[in-house]
């Protein structure tokens, strides 16, 4: 009986390999590169989707939350910018808990940590996502319930409807100024959004990384670029870091690229000595 080559062995054998291989590279993204997020939170609508698909309440009642792509390694070469929306742990200062509590069950645990991976359970209980308005140096200020970075008033049509700009939480008179190193943030819904307000500023080490599209619900896919309030404010900043980040990242993909094809070319060869016509 002749051996099985391995361009002919069946597929269930290769199946569980495969699914090895997948899970790594999940894992290895996850960790490194993006990750897919919810936080069910109504605090950045309507920017993002946070109501609840479960009951008939909420600003967006039946909605199911919104999931977002996050961008891990771009902080790795610069520090976040104004405008951009981050997912960050919170810090000593800021509750200990979000709106969800990781299953305290060990099966529970390891199945939504495995659907934390792909974003079809929300992140640990201490992640929130919000908008940045300041960073480390900047002075932020609300009078008359307009907010104020660095002298410059912002004007945020990006804010649910209706919302106070900054007036809510006590902060209506108040200036503050940011630490260096950190990132002061705001939610995009003001009224219904305990940030930096109240909680303070974020250190820039607990910052995870920047959201920047919208992959669930397929009918609210949208990227979330910096707004234009950031702009004509006078407040941009240089975009030099993320040139360097699409390089690292053409990189990777094309060093990827030439290990399959490497590892593919051998097997192929390996197949073809093993072959009875070889």
């Amino acid at each position: 009986m002749s051996e099985e080559s391995p361009s002919n062995s069946p597929f269930w054998r290769e199946l569980p390999f495969l699914v090895i291989i997948a899970l790594g590279l999940a894992l290895l993204i996850k960790t490194f590169l993006v990750q897919a997020f919810y936080i069910p939170s109504a605090s950045m609508e309507n920017t993002l989707q946070g109501g609840n698909p479960h009951c008939d309440c909420g600003s967006s009642p039946g909605h199911p939350y919104d999931r977002v792509l996050v961008n891990k390694l771009v902080y790795d070469f610069r520090s976040p910018h104004r405008g951009e929306i981050i997912v960050f742990k919170g810090p000593p200062s800021w509750p200990k808990e979000s709106e969800f509590t990781t299953p305290s069950n060990p099966v529970a645990r390891f199945f939504h940590g495995v659907g934390t991976v792909v974003g079809l359970a929300p992140a640990r209980g201490s992640d929130f996502i919000k908008r940045v308005i300041g960073v480390g140096g900047d002075t932020i200020a609300c009078k008359s319930d307009v907010l104020y970075v660095n002298g410059k008033a912002l004007h945020e049509d990006y804010l649910y409807p209706h919302s106070h700009p900054c007036s809510g939480d006590g902060f209506e008179g108040k200036t503050v100024n940011v630490p260096p190193g950190q990132v002061f943030v705001m939610g995009d819904h003001r009224d219904d959004s305990e940030d930096s307000r109240v909680n303070g500023s974020v250190p820039n080490s607990d910052v995870i990384g920047r959201a920047f599209v919208v992959i669930w619900p397929a009918s609210d896919w949208k990227t979330l670029p910096i707004p234009g309030a950031f702009k004509t404010a006078g407040l941009a900043v240089s975009s030099a870091g993320d040139l360097i980040l699409l390089l690292v990242v053409v990189g990777i993909v094309l060093v990827v690229i030439a290990g399959y094809t490497v590892v593919h070319r051998r097997r192929s060869r390996r197949a073809a000595y093993a072959s009875p016509d070889g």
